[in-house]
């Protein structure tokens, strides 16, 4: 990285941040085999808070697997706002660009992280950097976490920590939106037993690839009541697919044993046991498997939602406006870690540069000059919410 790149990041500018942080590897070890994990990034981000002014924990969450929280002004009686954004990224394999030269091409900043979420991390650094100038009335956190892209461990700690605030923003990609409400999801592990025999058999045999095709069939009833429902208004409707399929042994042998994961995207309020059971009702109507399925519950994410009218979410709209950017509210399809802070009665929207759907892709990158204006609002959204009394 050119030195100036890294004076200019120590400086708080935005892009500079962004480049310096997608030429830090930080790759899952979960998902990639040679991943570098949050260490170097850790130790990048952590030099730049503490020359900011911030004091500063870098905590160990699992072997090699770093958070980096800190904190600036007086707080007592004046509010607290958290700024989060994840370190990690998912893998490199199959790129189509340089993953980690933090090229800058044609108004976009090219390679692994730019979109997901490092854009996001240097725009809610840049806005600290320029609020660490001036006198902090109450208390801003900066929390970067570790493994969002695989279990969520380093929100789970935080959260766990007992960290408190008025608000949080996530800097996920969100095209510049304001996202108070996203689906969470349930993961069901549907297996079906058969009875193996030879293929020339069909006396013995039972196909329980049979009975798990003639489930997916009869989830289209399923599918059908959810689109008949009242949608949510910034979300739809929920959703749902068949995820993996596994099952037979060989051409010539009657399966035994088919095993479908299927995921169900829900929407804020919807409970985990509630989806269980429908998908368990269709199962239970499906006439001639005798007994030979069962449906277990698998990893399970809640949907959440903050009010539309809520302080925190008229306030960067209000900051957008400021700024001279449209007040877009939208949904946020996907899951993140802003459930956890919700949870803990910590009222968190998603607000950040990039779109979603760059994420994780093979040319991933992102708008430079969206990258400086999500800088700008958090800014003046945080100025203004820690100025207000509590």
């Amino acid at each position: 990285m050119p030195p100036d790149v890294l004076r200019d990041a120590a400086g708080g500018d935005a892009l500079a941040l962004a480049r310096a942080l997608v030429a830090t590897p930080s790759v899952n070890p979960l998902l990639e085999a040679g991943g570098h994990g949050e260490d170097s990034i850790a130790r990048l981000t952590e030099a730049w808070l503490r020359a900011w002014g911030f004091e500063v924990e870098r905590t160990e969450v699992a072997p090699g697997r770093f958070n980096v929280v800190g904190s600036i002004g007086a707080g007592g009686a004046g509010r607290t706002l958290i700024l989060n954004g994840h370190l990690d990224t998912v893998g490199v394999a199959g790129m189509t660009v340089p993953a980690f030269d933090a090229e800058v091409r044609d108004g976009r900043l090219w390679g692994r992280g730019a979109c997901d979420m490092k854009g996001g991390v240097a725009s809610l650094l840049s806005a600290s950097a320029a609020l660490s100038r001036d006198e902090i009335h109450g208390r801003l956190v900066v929390a970067l976490t570790c493994d969002e892209e695989h279990a969520s461990l380093g929100m789970a700690a935080l959260v766990e920590s007992g960290v408190h605030a008025d608000a949080a923003v996530v800097c996920e990609p969100t095209s510049l939106a304001v996202m108070p409400a996203h689906k969470g999801f349930v993961w069901l592990e549907a297996e079906f037993r058969g009875r193996a025999a030879h293929g020339s058999r069909p006396d013995e045999g039972v196909d329980a690839i049979e009975h798990a095709a003639r489930y997916l069939v009869a989830l289209d009833g399923l599918r059908e009541r959810m689109s008949a429902r009242d949608p949510h208004p910034l979300l739809g409707h929920g959703s749902f697919h068949a995820g993996t399929i596994e099952g037979g042994s060989a051409p010539s042998v009657y399966p035994e044993r088919c095993k479908l994961v299927i995921e169900c995207r829900t929407l804020p309020g919807e409970s985990a046991d509630d989806v269980v059971a429908e998908f368990q009702s269709v199962l239970a109507d499906l006439p001639g498997l005798g007994g030979g399925a069962k449906i277990t519950r698998g990893l399970t994410r809640p949907g959440t939602e903050v009010d539309i009218e809520s302080e925190l979410v008229r306030g960067l709209l209000g900051a957008k406006e400021a700024t001279g950017q449209p007040p877009v509210v939208e949904g946020m399809t996907a899951w993140v870690d802003a459930a956890f802070l919700n949870e803990a009665g910590v009222p968190a929207v998603c607000f950040g540069p990039g779109s979603i759907a760059k994420a994780h892709s093979a040319d991933e990158w992102i708008q430079t000059f969206e990258i400086e204006i999500a800088a700008r609002v958090l800014e003046a959204f945080a100025g203004e919410f820690l100025k207000a009394d509590s």
